[in-house]
């Protein structure tokens, strides 16, 4: 082992675990640091809170005087709590949040120093949105970008600020984050389904998407991180030999958490349960090093906010426990990589689970209805699905024994195939009794106890019915759960749409009764949605010949995935569905593809540093003591040194060949790489990267890779997988 890989591991193996020194009940702190209903009950007026509440229950409009009482007592609460400043908290384009913080402390006129926020700082703010990625959709001379209030997701407190969840536009409107989409698709889905469920029950007032959101993360001591460029300037290993002993014994997964471990998810949790974060879960995941932290589910927004304050949260955190989290989806090749499984379902105000049967045949029907209509959305949009969860880094996770294949299907099991075949054969037009008794008592009716025994996962399905939600397992470790959630959310809201216009149709042209029309419209979507439907491996060679013959498609990376963004049928949706317009569209698919081809040109060149800079001058330190060796054994054993030095020779002749190919690729790589970067033509360009940049960075790994496993230890300068995946 080398002498600086020694010392990085002895400064790890010296660390000790930190412990929060009071282990709090979670349920006594949870929320303290929250602008909640029992803070706003506190802070401000009974007709301000009403105001609130009816914003975030019904989407009322905020009056401009009691923006101003809540801005008050917001400020009055937080600056309670110790806080001295406060932020508009949103999330760009950039996959990341944002915040610029302004203190409370003023001067007024006559230079009285005091503390003000009001209702117009509460409300609006005018960030400089030059450096933020936009698409397009302003000139880098308009800099104004707007962040306005998001009251349905409540403020809170960290580090001492006062952060205010916010959309974020450009001075024409246009969307330049994440939330404000989302809200328009929880919009969509909310009016689309509460239409659809007064079917079944005239009471229900609204339906809220949910979400639970599984975060998988690798921790990796920092000096480790320190130690590799690839890992400090990319998030993933570019170089490395899968270590002996991967994960092939299963013995990490759900095993001991280690100390240290344990020490940075206590003070994380408990962090958590003060920002209102209802973090539950958490244990080892596959890979060694990997983790997965999972929260109860909560309405989709603020779902999806906690899950990107969480991350942020993490780093914070870690750092002071001296690790580092690698978020990327497949930070080392030949292990698990990391996802975010997105659990999705929708509620209505009652608190009625509408995909979890019920216990009569009514209830069971509004559990088909809307089970059907969400796997004939996928069907209809899988190529847009697949778009919300393309990203450089998911490109090496999708398909890679531990994660769905880039070909989206929907998996229901066994049991539940049974039902829908014989729903498909039912007669259609009007039922006889005897046909309506069959079908609600011996096919609808035992919906609840089909679904007992199938709960089981496909964790090679994209998207996969797990009892009483659907569970996206294709979304990146990540990536913003808001850029899926809006996809789904909108598909499902337009198939909803569209199956509502049917049945009344039905209903009022044809003289059927609801029942009746119901299941002839679910009849006709389960025979045009059955190709999507996949209950087998999605691993195997088979399913991808499978699928292309069912007409699925297979866009293995992120320029062909993303193209489906540019046709019409995208650009009617959103539109019809009032969630983006063609230049959001637009400037969506240029963010997205920029990102991917300056990812990939970041990776290869210090790929290139690396190779050119540590790996080959390792390989020739080595060659050297092999030509010294030869030498020698000449000196020694004169004309008989070639037989005795047989394998030194095959050694130093291999060194010289890869050192050679190594010199040659990286050339070759930098030439495209130069050539990409000069594409005006943003899918071109980012073709150019995924792929010939993108094959010769896998070709200098192979070589690079192959000199690892001969070059003695002593002379590898790089960390291997071994001390980064083992070291505790």
């Amino acid at each position: 082992m080398s002498s600086v890989r020694f010392e990085v591991l002895r400064e790890i193996y010296n660390k000790k675990p930190i412990f929060v020194d009071k282990i709090e009940r979670r349920s006594e702190i949870f929320g303290e640091n929250v602008f909640n209903q029992a803070a706003m009950r506190q802070y401000v007026s009974e007709e301000a809170y009403q105001n609130i509440k009816n914003a975030t229950e019904f989407g009322k409009k905020i009056e401009r005087k009691q923006a101003d009482h809540i801005a008050i007592g917001m400020k009055n609460w937080a600056v309670a709590k110790g806080a001295t400043h406060y932020t508009h908290w949103f999330q760009p384009l950039t996959g990341a949040t944002a915040e610029k913080h302004e203190a409370f402390f003023s001067v007024s006129d006559d230079h009285i120093p005091l503390e003000k926020f009001d209702g117009e700082q509460l409300v609006q703010q005018e960030p400089d949105a030059a450096s933020f990625p936009s698409g397009g959709n302003r000139n880098m001379f308009e800099a104004r970008g707007y962040t306005a209030w998001d009251p349905t997701s409540p403020a809170f407190i960290y580090n001492g600020t006062l952060c205010i969840p916010t959309i974020f536009v450009s001075y024409t409107g246009e969307a330049l984050d994440t939330k404000t989409p989302l809200l328009k698709a929880l919009n969509a889905i909310d009016e689309a389904a509460t239409e659809v469920a007064k079917y079944f029950d005239k009471a229900v007032e609204r339906v809220n998407a949910t979400l639970g959101w599984e975060q998988e993360f690798f921790l990796l001591d920092k000096t480790l991180v320190h130690a590799r460029p690839d890992l400090l300037l990319a998030g993933r290993t570019l170089l490395g030999h899968v270590a002996v002993e991967g994960q092939h014994l299963g013995d990490h997964y759900f095993g001991s958490i280690p100390d240290r471990v344990i020490g940075f998810l206590r003070e994380l949790e408990i962090e958590c349960m003060r920002l209102g974060i209802p973090v539950k879960t958490r244990h080892n995941e596959v890979a060694p090093n990997q983790f997965e932290l999972a929260p109860i589910h909560e309405e989709a927004n603020r779902a999806v906010d906690h899950n990107s304050l969480i991350m942020d949260v993490m780093d914070k955190i870690a750092d002071k426990h001296q690790f580092k989290v690698l978020f990327h989806e497949k930070p080392f090749q030949g292990v698990n990589g990391s996802g975010k499984h997105n659990n999705w379902s929708l509620t209505t105000n009652e608190g009625v689970n509408l995909l979890s049967p019920g216990s009569t045949p009514m209830k069971n029907l509004q559990f088909l209805t809307f089970f059907i209509n969400t796997i004939k959305a996928v069907h209809d949009y899988e190529e847009l699905l697949r778009a919300s969860v393309a990203t450089a880094g998911n490109d090496h996770r999708l398909g890679s024994n531990e994660a769905p294949p880039a070909i989206i299907s929907v998996f229901i099991g066994d049991q539940l195939t049974k039902v829908l075949d014989e729903l498909e054969g039912v007669s259609k037009g009007k039922l006889s009794p005897q046909e309506k008794t069959e079908l609600k008592l011996n096919v609808i009716g035992k919906i609840p106890d089909v679904l007992l025994d199938n709960t089981d996962r496909n964790r090679t399905s994209a998207f996969a019915f797990t009892g009483s939600k659907f569970e996206f397992r294709a979304v990146g470790a990540k990536s913003n759960c808001g850029s899926a959630m809006t996809v789904l959310n909108t598909i499902v809201a337009k198939q909803l749409h569209d199956f509502k216009k049917e049945v009344d149709a039905l209903i009022d042209k044809k003289g059927l009764k609801k029942d009746e029309a119901i299941f002839n419209i679910l009849r006709e979507y389960i025979k045009a949605s059955k190709k999507i439907r996949f209950e087998g491996d999605g691993y195997s060679v088979d399913w991808v010949q499978e699928a292309k013959r069912r007409g699925l498609s297979h866009h293995s990376i992120v320029p062909e995935a993303l193209k489906v963004l540019l046709q019409k049928k995208t650009a009617t949706l959103y539109k019809e569905m009032k969630v983006f317009n063609e230049a959001e569209i637009k400037a969506r698919y240029e963010i997205e593809l920029l990102d991917y081809a300056r990812k990939l040109h970041i990776e290869s060149q210090v790929l290139y540093e690396m190779a050119h800079n540590m790996v080959i001058p390792a390989a020739l330190r080595y060659q050297n003591v092999l030509i010294e060796n030869v030498q020698g054994l000449k000196e020694v054993f004169g004309a008989t040194y070639r037989e005795l030095g047989t394998e030194q020779l095959n050694l130093i002749e291999h060194i010289a060949n890869s050192v050679k190919e190594i010199r040659k690729k990286l050339l070759l790589m930098n030439t495209e790489a130069e050539k990409a970067k000069k594409i005006t033509d943003v899918q071109k360009c980012a073709e150019a990267y995924g792929y010939r940049v993108k094959a010769y960075t896998i070709q200098i790994r192979e070589l690079c890779d192959g000199l690892e496993r001969i070059v003695a230890d002593d002379f590898w300068p790089l960390l291997k997988f071994r001390e980064l995946l083992f070291s505790k």
